[in-house]
């Protein structure tokens, strides 16, 4: 069988480019005699592959020299707890809820202090995001929470916060590396590597150095210090060697194609067919309010369980796979991350549309 258009919401898409140079290499890594997944983490050939991937990485995304870069275990769920473990001074987080991922993320928090959602927009099952221009950011909060792209729902912000000159912190798995960002508006951002740039089992996290210190909060484990890993530059314990080095690819093919601010504007172009599809649609129906549709996850649906089935099985038999939306939506769920060709999305249109006519 050959390769499919994988659509899944992650582990997902990756540039074929990266996994036929990672297929040369599986053997014999540069000449080395071994693969990258049994050579020492602490070998002079490792150090150079993290280190050459931290600083593409920092090239890539605009990293300040005043920042850190980690590459951590445990994925973004981990974050939602060393997150309130490290920067939850004062024990009070405000947190906007825009989906499954923040609403974990809250009751995290709330185990370790008085965290709050000051904006949600559960009222109409995450379907838009709300207006954070003037929110009711608490005087004494330590940061304010957001997640930047929505897997599940397929919203996303276009316009940061206004966090009230409070710390903000986000979870960008999603959206990771598809546009350009400023980082100093951050205090703090991370992203599960699954969804866009990598293998699953790791999160990078980019951190402002003046918040890695040692005050944290009593009882959090040496591992879940930010500082017990920026102080080790990512290596207090055996990382995940092969997904640093499978993402290091993935920075340079980024870095060859264009950087982020070509892949936004492929992003961009891939987000207008379907969407421009959808719109005009009799039998298809995007589910999120437009002015906040994600470039990276587009959830629809026709309003038909069974007619939603028919589609999701007869695709995956055209080789459009993985298109089953999550289940507290429904329907279908096209994930168009970088790594997925303009040419994935006009096969899917092509097929959406010969199904719409032949079951009209």
């Amino acid at each position: 069988m050959g390769r499919v258009y994988n659509f899944s919401a992650g582990p997902a898409v990756l540039p074929e480019e990266v996994l036929k140079e990672a297929q040369a290499d599986m053997l014999d890594y540069k000449g080395c005699g071994m693969s990258v997944m049994e050579m020492s983490h602490r070998s002079a050939m490792f150090d150079n592959i993290i280190k050459e991937a931290e600083k593409d990485f920092r090239e890539l995304v605009g990293v300040p020299d005043n920042y850190k870069v980690l590459f951590l275990q445990g994925g973004g769920s981990l974050q939602f707890a060393q997150i309130p473990m490290n920067l939850m001074k004062n024990r009070v987080a405000d947190y906007i809820v825009t989906g499954n991922w923040a609403k974990k993320a809250l009751a995290e928090a709330e185990i370790y202090g008085d965290a709050k959602a000051v904006a949600s927009s559960a009222d109409k099952n995450f379907t838009y995001i709300p207006d954070c221009s003037d929110l009711p950011i608490r005087e004494n909060a330590d940061y304010v929470y957001i997640c930047e792209n929505n897997t599940i729902y397929g919203t996303e912000y276009k316009k940061l916060p206004n966090t009230k000159g409070k710390l903000l912190v986000a979870d960008v798995s999603s959206n990771f590396l598809s546009r350009p960002i400023d980082v100093e508006k951050y205090g703090l951002f991370f992203g599960g590597v699954q969804k866009n740039v990598g293998p699953a089992g790791m999160v990078i996290t980019v951190i402002r150095e003046d918040l890695v210190t040692d005050d944290v909060l009593p009882g959090t484990p040496t591992m879940m210090k930010y500082k017990t890993q920026a102080d080790k530059d990512s290596l207090y314990n055996t990382p995940n060697c092969w997904c640093i080095y499978i993402c290091g690819l993935v920075f340079k093919w980024l870095k060859n194609m264009g950087g982020l601010e070509e892949m936004n504007k492929r992003n961009e172009k891939k987000a207008a067919l379907l969407y421009d599809y959808l719109d005009q649609s009799k039998l298809f129906k995007g589910t999120v309010r437009k002015e906040d549709r994600s470039l990276m996850n587009v959830p629809f649906v026709t309003g038909d369980k069974d007619m939603d089935a028919k589609f999701v099985a007869e695709a995956k038999a055209a080789g459009l796979e993985n298109l089953k939306g999550h289940r507290t939506v429904g329907g279908m769920r096209a994930s168009i991350y970088n790594a997925m060709p303009y040419a994935g999305v006009q096969k899917l249109v092509e097929f959406m549309d010969k199904f719409e006519k032949e079951n009209s």
